[in-house]
C-alpha cells in the first residue's frame, strides 16, 4: 500500500478558521487607521481653509463674502467657500468630509469639515474650527480627536 502525502480536511478547515479568526481581528483595525488618516487629512485641509479665509480678511477687511452664497450684507455668509476646496481631500478623489463656513461675521468665522460617505461612521463627527483657533468635534472629546 503508497502512503499518500497531503493534507486532510479537518487541517484544511482548521486552517481556515485560523485565517478567518485572524482576518476578523485584523480589518477593523486596518478600518479604524483609514478613518484616522482620512480625518488627519481633513484637519489639515481645515488649517489651510482657516489660512484662505485670514488672507480673504486681509484682502476685504472683512470675512463675508468668503462664500458662495454670500450677499454682500453677511447675513448669508455662511455656506459653500469661495476661497477654498469645499470637500475632503482636497486634490481630489472621493469626498470623506464637506467643507463648509459654519458661520461668519465681519470679524470672525467658524469652519466645519462633516463627514460623509465612507468616512460618515466617524466617532468624531463634524470637525469645526474657529478663527481663533478654537477646535471642536460634535460627539466624543476634542483630546481624541484633534
Amino acid at each position: 500500500m503508497k502512503k499518500l502525502d497531503g493534507f486532510t480536511l479537518i487541517e484544511l478547515l482548521i486552517a481556515v478558521t485560523i485565517v478567518g479568526i485572524l482576518a476578523s481581528i485584523a480589518v477593523p483595525s486596518y478600518q479604524d487607521s483609514v478613518r484616522k488618516s482620512r480625518r488627519a487629512d481633513t484637519k489639515g485641509a481645515l488649517v489651510g481653509f482657516a489660512n484662505a479665509m485670514e488672507r480673504y480678511f486681509t484682502e476685504n477687511n472683512s470675512y463675508c463674502g468668503a462664500a458662495v452664497t454670500d450677499s454682500g450684507t453677511c447675513l448669508a455668509a455662511t455656506g459653500i467657500p469661495s476661497v477654498f476646496s469645499s470637500t475632503s481631500p482636497v486634490d481630489g478623489g472621493p469626498a470623506y468630509y464637506n467643507l463648509t463656513i459654519s458661520a461668519a461675521t465681519a470679524t470672525s468665522f467658524t469652519l466645519s469639515a462633516t463627514p460623509t460617505g465612507a468616512q460618515s461612521g466617524d466617532k468624531c463627527g463634524t470637525l469645526t474650527l474657529q478663527n481663533t483657533g478654537v477646535r471642536g468635534v460634535s460627539s466624543s472629546t476634542v483630546a481624541d480627536c484633534w
